[in-house]
């Protein structure tokens, strides 16, 4: 059993704990990965429950699991299209509250099993050092976490 990055999500912060790790003929590691769907849902729930400010891959990453285009969250955001466009291409700072709204509209439309506070997840918002590492256990695909 071994880590593995997993980069098919998008984020380069995602690493797999407990897999089975192989070699394709070319040298480069190679997992099964048999539920997709519930390793993106584990992924959302640790990028919801991140300490630190979404960066625009994880924001992009969200909007996607939920399933929403741009145009689509900009309105419940608020905000213009171009502007979400621009924070998933971190051209400008997702703002605060945007992100703490993101965060609890992910918890009310994957309907995680999460009971976090406003309070506590708009301490997660604020902008500072991101991109820590995404440890999700691998060991078992029928209960990622």
């Amino acid at each position: 059993m071994a880590s593995y990055r997993y980069k098919a999500s998008g984020l380069d912060n995602v690493f797999l704990e407990g897999v089975d790790v192989v070699h394709d003929d070319s040298g480069e590691p190679v997992v099964s990965i048999p539920n997709i769907e519930g390793l993106h849902r584990a992924i959302a729930e640790a990028v919801v429950q991140k300490t630190s400010a979404l960066t625009g891959r994880e924001w992009r990453f969200l909007r996607t699991e939920m399933e929403l285009t741009q145009a689509q969250l900009a309105e419940i955001m608020k905000r213009e299209a171009l502007t979400i466009s621009r924070w998933e291409r971190a051209e400008t700072d997702i703002e605060a509250i945007a992100d703490t709204l993101l965060r609890l509209l992910v918890i009310e439309r994957l309907k995680l099993d999460l009971h976090l506070s406003v309070e506590q997840v708009s301490r997660w918002s604020i902008a500072g050092i991101g991109g820590e590492p995404l440890r999700i256990d691998g060991s078992n695909p029928t209960a990622y976490h």
